[in-house]
């Protein structure tokens, strides 16, 4: 992966975290205020599947 590769990837990130804040903050917040109440197991787990989706568009795009 060269760095320009890499620049693209990581602007792309920002521009997707970044679109739902922007286009409705109120949903945003509340959003984020529901993942607050989860449990340290299930923030855990989602964390595992964007990382084994992550890993799967890795490998498919190989």
């Amino acid at each position: 992966m060269s760095g320009e590769t890499l620049l693209t990837a990581v602007g792309l990130v920002f521009i997707l975290e970044g679109l739902l804040p922007l286009v409705a903050p109120a949903a945003w917040r509340r959003a984020f205020t529901q993942l607050l109440q989860l449990h340290d197991g299930q923030i855990r787990f989602f964390g595992l599947l964007a990382l084994l989706a992550g890993l799967l568009l890795l490998i498919l795009n190989a």
